[in-house]
């Protein structure tokens, strides 16, 4: 029998305790000592990429070491995959949705189904969001087809050097979206060939999340008529897209606080301000006593001056945490963050850095004494589900917006998380727990 996962590397991260894996987890785990790759992986996977986990030891020096279930599993697992395709996934939404850069009217993502030779099958999306992602849906499937017909040709590599090799395919912001999604299906195939949760892979601090709800841009009727809806269904905390017209946004506020007076808010403006407009909206809301809980991407992404002055006025004279969403699109954005001291909070997107990406943000941002938020593009259950179980796992997270599988028409997705309002519960099924009908996407 093979010893527990981590036995020799123990980590300690800077986020809940998280439970180490027990020996039923691992029966099926496929060990190749002699493979070089496994002790080379560091060094390839820090050249192909820049991407790499970078556990940093706790604060509190007298913390219990435990065990980072994923980190072992980079270096001991060994991917054999037998099959590997993609397909465009479409789904229309119950209403347009409309931010201050974009409209969306129907979802145009790509799916990706990884089999293994143990017969294991993993899934993946690559979340699409014009204007947003760097890629469009027919560049999405061109670059996952390439990276499938790596997949198929390759030999059996460990899982670190298997997501390196996908990082040199499909590297940086240009190809985020399907990165995040073939390491998806990878790293989901691998936790059902193990019988792992992804929950309890990435740690196990919990297997439930609480997830705010968005109310797009649109009229203050239609505005009220959503809040007084997601009221009734238990939803605390709205996430209201702003930055298009600041009266108008302001009249919005103000019809939700009617429908909704209980409601915690975020705004994000989606780059849609500059510095003075997104000062005023918070003078203004000051005066009529309503606060956020959060200001995302008041600026334009590149307004580095704008985002830290609007952050330390948020902060010194409102109580207002500050986010950088678009501002945040790789482990050099999160430097300039840190280093200028610019703002109070990172929204890490799978669809934007990948999933190695996310975690090596995450773990710089803790390090560095910055609150996380977890977000999307416009997906399925099956990516909002990767990203869930995730932050479930982690627990980490300050602010949770998940939401977006509640605003779709049809759910495309079996199986999987279970839906209560606000609150996804995530259960023991291996891997992902989810799945598509592949056929009926062809």
């Amino acid at each position: 029998m093979l010893p527990l996962l981590g036995s020799n590397m123990a980590q300690t991260l800077n986020c809940r305790t998280l439970q180490p894996m027990d020996s039923t987890m691992i029966k099926s785990l496929s060990h190749n000592p002699k493979n070089a790759n496994s002790t080379a992986f560091t060094r390839h996977f820090a050249k192909k990429s820049g991407v790499f986990i970078k556990i940093m030891a706790s604060a509190t020096p007298t913390a219990a070491p435990i065990t980072f279930g994923f980190k072992n599993l980079l270096e001991t697992f060994t991917v054999d995959v037998h099959r590997a395709e993609n397909r465009p996934l479409n789904v229309p939404l119950i209403a347009p949705f409309t931010i201050a850069t974009s409209r969306l009217a129907k979802v145009e993502n790509v799916a990706i189904r990884v089999e293994l030779s143990n017969g294991s099958v993993g899934w993946g999306e690559a979340p699409i969001l014009p204007f947003v992602t760097a890629e469009d849906q027919t560049t999405a499937m061109a670059k996952a087809s390439e990276a499938c017909a790596f997949l198929r040709r390759c030999p059996a590599l460990t899982l670190g050097s298997m997501l390196g090799e996908i990082a040199g395919i499909l590297p940086g912001h240009q190809f985020a979206s399907v990165r995040a999604g073939m390491e998806m299906a990878i790293i989901d195939a691998v936790a059902n060939s193990i019988r792992v949760p992804l929950w309890r892979l990435f740690g196990g601090a919990s297997n439930t999340i609480t997830t705010d709800i968005t109310i797009p841009i649109v009229s203050p009727a239609e505005a009220a008529e959503l809040a007084s809806k997601y009221y009734k269904e238990g939803f605390k905390t709205l996430k209201l897209k702003v930055g298009k017209n600041l009266n108008a946004d302001i009249e919005v506020l103000q019809a939700i606080r009617v429908a909704h007076p209980e409601c915690q808010f975020i705004l994000d403006a989606n780059e849609g301000y500059n510095s003075e407009e997104a000062v005023e909206v918070l003078e203004k809301l000051h005066d009529m006593r309503l606060t956020p809980v959060l200001f995302e991407q008041p600026v334009h992404r590149d307004d580095w001056d704008g985002l830290r002055y609007v952050g330390n006025i948020a902060r010194e004279r409102y109580g207002v945490s500050v986010a950088a969403d678009e501002s945040c699109r790789s482990i050099v954005d999160v430097y300039k963050i840190v280093e200028g001291n610019v703002l109070d909070v990172i929204n890490i997107k799978l669809a934007k850095v990948g999933v190695m990406g996310a975690l090596e943000i995450i773990e710089k941002a803790k390090a560095a004494g910055l609150d996380l938020m977890i977000g999307g593009m416009v997906e399925t259950r099956l990516a909002m589900g990767f990203a869930g179980q995730l932050a479930a796992g982690l627990g980490c997270f300050k602010f949770i917006d998940l939401d977006t599988p509640l605003l779709l028409s049809d759910d495309p997705v079996l199986e999987g998380y279970e839906v209560s309002g606000a609150t996804y519960k995530f259960t023991n099924a291996r891997g992902h727990g989810g799945f598509l009908h592949w056929d009926n996407l062809a």
